[in-house]
């Protein structure tokens, strides 16, 4: 489940960074200096307000996972991810595109404001993984509750979630990457 609210992490945060970059190029409205500032301000909103949306809604699905049952399909962090990426292109590129032109109103504040958003999913799947390291389980959600997008990991048809030893699949809690053990 956490690998699901990193999946857009990386995308807004790069894409967030390249217009922001792009965007202190353009001179803009209102000035270099005050585009970086709001969008400073804006970048710390908005890894805040994403960081704590819902928070409620995922401690309660956690505290009622079941356990994983034989014929549960646990989906690789890798297809999730893409799946994930896929179903949200088009939202992506409207975004990286709606931060390049704000540019030219206020400088490289749109761009941070996207960053901050993934700043604030990574902040959030971080959350997720220390709940699980606590409880020593690592939180699933079943493939065809996810949705179109494969997004919404606390969304209205998410009934519950499965819970499974930290050993099993490819991530670790958080929805990092699991390292695996190097050859001798």
């Amino acid at each position: 489940m956490a690998v699901v609210v990193r999946a857009g992490a990386a995308p807004l945060w790069w894409l967030g960074v390249v217009a922001a970059g792009i965007g202190v190029l353009v001179p803009g409205l209102t000035g270099r200096r005050i585009g970086v500032l709001a969008g400073a301000a804006l970048f710390v909103v908005a890894a805040f307000v994403v960081a704590y949306v819902r928070r409620g809604r995922y401690v309660a699905l956690a505290g009622a996972a079941a356990r994983a049952g034989k014929y549960d399909v646990l989906q690789d962090r890798a297809v999730t991810t893409r799946n994930w990426r896929r179903g949200h292109r088009w939202w992506l590129l409207l975004g990286f595109l709606a931060a390049v032109g704000s540019a030219f109103a206020v400088p490289a504040a749109g761009g941070l404001l996207l960053a901050g958003c993934g700043a604030g999913l990574w902040l959030k799947a971080a959350w997720i993984g220390r709940r699980e390291r606590a409880g020593e389980a690592l939180l699933w959600v079943r493939v065809d509750w996810l949705g179109r997008g494969a997004g919404r990991p606390a969304g209205k048809t998410v009934k519950g979630y499965r819970g499974t030893g930290v050993a099993a699949g490819d991530a670790e809690p958080g929805g990092a990457r699991r390292k695996t053990a190097a050859l001798v």
